[in-house]
């Protein structure tokens, strides 16, 4: 595909019609210090060139000195099986060159594809509409939280109930996009024996607030009791935001069946759905709401019409953005949607199957389950909180954590993450992950190198 389609002759006459001699005119305000060419020796360094042969042996080189570590840290981003097909499919042409889909007559494709993620995920979460996508998924609990502020009006604070259950890289993110419009988050705390949020811990007579944030599975991989803590939000005329694993929607109560009512808003990290573990991302940020709301959501909705000859199509519908017509008033500066991200997983998503995704978590959740037994079979280890689990726990070590870690990384293992950082009570407490992808033989291998590094530390 050429990306400089213009000949020599066509930039003769375009710099022609602009009376300009060269191109390199058009930049002659640039100050002669800050420019380069050729022989310029601070450059000396760097190659005019490189054969497609040479860049691929430095990407290959660059991308083996990650290493394959085997991998029981979850924490947010998940190692799931992707089908070969899923991006064979995603990077092709139509799609990984695609942009903003503004000419519905000329984007039919791409369209169509957002128009069935919507579906899917509107489907996972049991909720009304769902929108083209977010950055991340922290960006989209900050999109929420914004979005229930201008829905409920019902109440007229600014206060946000924030569970510590919630991913603390979640938190850090709302708060910095939140607090400067005035918005308060009050804090929950959690139960020290389940490592989830205590109904009855609840205020009885919380006064007015905007919005309760229930994470499903919460941070520490335990299950939250999200339909009191949903009909409690409800009760005080508060709006409910279900920060969910989509995986995990395939076995558990989705935000939309939550309660009397259900959550008014659900979001999370779509990376489990297709995304490869790429060193940071890119990954998205999905979101779903009631009809009632629909109006209060950020970013763009696909719709499905009928042309003048009475034929199928799709096209841009809700998209109050300030780039548009609302400018100050627009209801987020939410732009550009993850499409590359989003195609990918609604390709995973249709190759799974409702199936197959239950299938996923199914195994995810029973390749936990061996990998705690058999942790906790050992001595110095033990199992922190006693809440039921999706595929993540929190375990404690009887030695100090940075030492085990840094000697299993030594033996190619990435053994979970460490909390005591963002959670100093959990001093020595590893946050450990098994998805679908972790053999018994791969559980083997974690307790075998921790049960004899925790021996040696014994003997020490």
């Amino acid at each position: 595909m050429p990306f400089i389609p213009h000949t020599p002759d066509d930039e003769k006459q375009m710099l022609s019609a602009i009376g300009v001699d060269s191109i390199e005119q058009l930049f002659d305000e640039i100050p002669t210090g800050l420019r380069h060419d050729l022989g310029n020796e601070n450059l000396q360094n760097v190659p005019t060139h490189a054969s497609e042969m040479d860049v691929s042996r430095l990407m290959h080189q660059r991308a083996a000195q990650d290493g394959q570590p085997l991998c029981f840290l979850g924490a947010g981003a998940y190692e799931h099986h992707i089908p070969a097909a899923v991006w064979e499919l995603t990077t092709r042409g139509e799609f990984y060159t695609a942009y903003t889909p503004y000419q519905a007559e000329a984007s039919q494709g791409s369209l169509q594809v957002v128009y069935e993620f919507q579906t899917m995920i509107a489907n996972l979460n049991a909720l009304d509409v769902s929108n083209a996508s977010l950055y991340d998924g922290a960006s989209a609990l900050a999109e929420a939280v914004l979005m229930a502020i201008r829905a409920n009006r019902k109440s007229k604070s600014k206060i946000i109930y924030m569970p510590r259950t919630v991913h603390p890289h979640y938190r850090k993110t709302v708060e910095a996009i939140v607090t400067n419009q005035g918005i308060t988050l009050e804090l929950l705390d959690y139960d020290a024996s389940t490592g989830a949020i205590d109904a009855n811990s609840l205020p009885k007579e919380p006064g007015d607030f905007a919005a309760l944030v229930i994470p499903q599975p919460n941070f520490f991989g335990a299950l939250e009791d999200v339909d009191t803590l949903t009909d409690w939000a409800h009760t005080h005329k508060a709006l409910v935001i279900g920060v969910v694993n989509p995986v995990a929607l395939a076995i558990l109560k989705p935000p939309g069946e939550w309660g009397t009512d259900g959550a008014d808003i659900a979001c999370g990290e779509g990376q489990p759905l297709g995304i490869p573990l790429a060193s940071g991302g890119p990954y998205y940020g999905f979101m779903c709401c009631k009809q009632a709301i629909v109006r209060q959501m950020p970013g763009r909705i696909i719709g499905r019409t009928v042309d003048m000859d009475g034929k199928p199509g799709f096209t841009l519908t809700l998209q109050a953005r300030e780039q548009h017509i609302r400018r100050s008033k627009a209801t987020s500066n939410i732009c550009t949607n993850q499409g590359l991200m989003v195609t990918a997983s609604t390709i995973h998503m249709a190759l799974l199957g409702a199936e197959g995704l239950e299938r996923v978590a199914l195994n995810s959740h029973a390749n936990n389950r061996k990998l705690v037994e058999k942790l906790t079979a050992l001595d110095g280890v033990e199992a922190v909180f006693s809440s039921a689990v999706f595929h993540e726990t929190v375990i404690r070590l009887d030695a100090p954590l940075n030492d085990v870690m840094h000697a299993l990384h030594a033996q190619n293992l990435l053994p979970g993450y460490a909390l005591q950082d963002e959670y100093p009570e959990l001093e020595n407490c590893l946050l450990v992950c098994a998805t679908e992808t972790r053999t018994d033989e791969d559980i083997d291998t974690y307790v075998n190198h921790l049960q004899g590094i925790l021996s040696k530390h014994d003997r020490a």
